[in-house]
């Protein structure tokens, strides 16, 4: 198709005859996404956009504020579904947009538009022309206040692929992950940035959380972890502050707060660091969520840092699971994660023993653990406290 961020969720592209659901929250770039998708097939096929919120007129000029060139985009603005495919059928189209399925109605449902059994028959008459049409249909879904994708489920049973738009407040990065695909894998992710002229593609989605400071800062560390099939790098941050009054908080954003209570009494019990009178903060900087345990030892080694009030290297990165009797334990592709850590130019990594490449990776020093309190040394030994003149 031309979007490779967006091919790569996809499973390798559009699928003639596929029907793809796209969610995501008002004002994140959805209708702005597809417009651009339109715009790149219709310079070589027929493309159909319908919209059931805007005018001609508005999206033409959406289409010019984005530069995009739509000589080959038919738009339709109609909430008649029965008229909209008639039309597609008409005009031999390789691709549909719907935006959005929950104003669009078919005649077959006597209920309003938006509601249960129009969205039902709404998607289903959009499957079956696209199966028979061979037509790829795009549709846009609106989103609950809890972020699913509004209506049954059974809307997202029916369709082949569910992509969401994801967005940390305040910040121009989206995200669109695959929370299904029969032509591709799940959580793939793709990363745009959102611009004057529309979604741009992340050239280094590698690195894109990386927004630290200059100079070393105490309870700070980068990880790489792993979405979809790609590393990112992504920085974590602890706190650990006395506990004033009442019983010790433990306030997590982007992990797991009942792993970080496991890894507390580790920390405890194996590295003799105990935080029974101190509350406790962990944070995955940029908004990201991260679900796989590789972030143990990182989060571990950020916490003493803060603890004892010393800076840590910001060349080091730092990843590995943490077992209950305090073993250090591998994660997947530990090589790939060492790779992309050397490339954005960090020469020191602390990993877990088994995840110690075969053949030296060129640019970085790997230093292989066994144990949390091997470890803790490891970062430790070479940290230094902060330089509090004025």
């Amino acid at each position: 198709m031309g979007m490779g961020e967006l091919d790569r969720v996809l499973g390798g592209g559009i699928v003639p005859g596929s029907v793809t659901l796209i969610g995501g929250e008002p004002g994140i770039g959805k209708s702005t996404l597809l417009l651009q998708v339109a715009a790149q097939v219709g310079a070589t096929r027929s493309v159909l956009y319908v919209s059931g919120e805007e005018s001609a007129a508005q999206l033409a000029m959406r289409a010019r504020r984005l530069g995009l060139n739509t000589a080959g985009v038919r738009a339709a603005c109609d909430t008649d579904l029965d008229a909209v495919l008639t039309l597609a059928a008409q005009e031999r189209i390789a691709l549909l947009v719907i935006d959005s399925i929950q104003t669009m109605a078919v005649a077959a449902s006597d209920t309003s538009a938006g509601s249960v059994s129009q969205l039902r028959e709404c998607t289903a008459a959009l499957v079956r022309f696209a199966k028979a049409s061979d037509v790829a249909v795009l549709i846009v879904g609106h989103v609950t206040k809890e972020g699913a994708i509004a209506g049954p489920r059974m809307v997202e049973h029916l369709v082949d692929t569910v992509l969401y738009f994801e967005r940390d407040a305040g910040s121009r990065f989206r995200m669109v992950r695959a929370a299904k695909n029969r032509f591709g894998s799940v959580n793939e992710l793709g990363f745009f940035l959102m611009t004057e002229q529309g979604l741009r593609e992340v050239r280094n989605p590698a690195a894109i959380f990386l927004s630290r400071s200059p100079e070393p800062v105490i309870g700070s560390v980068v990880m790489v972890t792993r979405d979809g099939t790609r590393p990112l790098l992504v920085e974590v941050q602890g706190l650990v502050d006395r506990m004033r009054f009442g019983a010790p908080r433990r306030v997590t954003q982007g992990i797991d707060a009942g792993r970080l209570a496991m890894l507390l009494a580790v920390l405890n019990r194996h590295a003799g660091i105990s935080l029974q009178e101190h509350d406790v903060f962990a944070n995955v900087v940029g908004g990201l969520d991260i679900d796989e345990p590789a972030w143990d030892l990182p989060v571990a080694i950020a916490l003493a840092s803060s603890l004892r009030d010393v800076l840590l290297p910001a060349s080091l990165i730092v990843f590995g699971e943490v077992g209950l009797t305090g073993e250090v334990r591998p994660v997947t592709f530990g090589e790939e994660r060492i790779r992309e850590a050397a490339k954005q130019g960090f020469t020191t990594a602390i990993v877990p023993r088994d995840n110690l490449p075969r053949v030296a990776v060129p640019g970085i020093t790997v230093q292989p653990v066994s144990r949390i309190d091997e470890a803790l040394r490891a970062a430790l030994v070479n940290a230094r406290g902060p330089d509090r003149t004025l």
